[in-house]
């Protein structure tokens, strides 16, 4: 009996410690792997280098840049020319084939795209044209994701005899279920506008295709969810993100930490100077 305490307090305090590097993770600008993991980011970075315009490095260039945006409530998400993403740099993937690369590429991404997620900003991915492979992944990483009626996502990983490692394959789950990921995924299929919204993976089809004004009604139509404070907005992804991602218990503590910024703040107290109601 003498040796069940010590074992009981060592088991809170891992429990304790476990718990608190998944809150600190959840903070802005703070990696999901480093060395203790394996992951070296800068040799990752070199070895992307090789390779210019690559997607990869200009995508945690820009989250970076996105993190240290403190005003910020919303982003768009959208590509050039009518096509959303056609996935990696496949000369890269060609010249990196070894599993040590494939794992080390896998934990960049899973890094960038995580640290994406938990941006304080509420997100649309704008669908035009093709989001293939890791652009379909680039797709899930998104809050929301509006289509064009001609537009299509596809996870094509199977086809290249892989799968989805950039966090695509979980992230899909949360999103349309363990059922319906393992049709996308085994099937390949194409998801067109109407069977991606259909099945919940697409929010809505926009009406026009083209580039300019798919973008000016996907604006549009994330100012629904983004008008008001921005640090009420931040706090409302904030708390979002840690039901997703914590224990409850620190999600409840979060929520409160949360609160404790905007209570009694300005946007508060004009809130209820105006009395309105908000039952309307």
């Amino acid at each position: 009996m003498g040796g069940i305490l010590p074992i009981k307090e060592m088991a809170k305090s891992l429990l304790a410690s476990s718990l608190s590097v998944r809150t600190k993770l959840l903070q802005t600008g703070v990696s999901l792997y480093n060395t203790t993991h394996g992951f070296h980011e800068e040799e990752v970075k070199k070895i992307l280098e090789q390779f210019p315009g690559t997607m990869m490095l200009q995508l945690l260039e820009r989250v970076i840049e996105l993190e240290n945006w403190t005003e910020g409530k919303g982003l768009i998400v959208h590509g050039t020319k009518n096509t959303f993403c056609s996935g990696s740099d496949l000369n890269a993937v060609k010249a990196l084939s070894t599993p040590e690369n494939g794992v080390a590429l896998s934990m960049f991404m899973q890094n960038t795209l995580t640290r994406f997620m938990r941006l304080p900003l509420i997100s649309v991915a704008l669908v035009q044209g093709w989001a293939m492979g890791g652009g379909a992944e680039l797709t899930t990483a998104c809050d929301f994701r509006l289509m064009t009626e001609e537009s299509v996502i596809r996870f094509v990983h199977k086809e290249m005899g892989i799968v989805p490692s950039w966090g695509g394959a979980s992230r899909l789950v949360e999103i349309i279920g363990s059922r319906q990921t393992l049709k996308v995924l085994s099937g390949t299929l194409k998801l067109d506008s109407k069977e991606a919204l259909n099945i919940g993976l697409a929010d809505d089809v926009l009406q026009s295709s083209d580039e300019a004004t798919a973008l000016e009604q996907a604006q549009k139509w994330l100012e629904q969810f983004v008008s008001g404070p921005p640090q009420v907005i931040r706090g409302l992804k904030k708390s979002v993100c840690s039901g997703r991602e914590l224990y409850l218990e620190e999600a409840l503590q979060n929520e409160r930490d949360v609160l404790e910024t905007l209570w009694g703040g300005p946007a508060n107290l004009e809130a209820i100077a105006k009395k309105g109601k908000h039952t309307k």
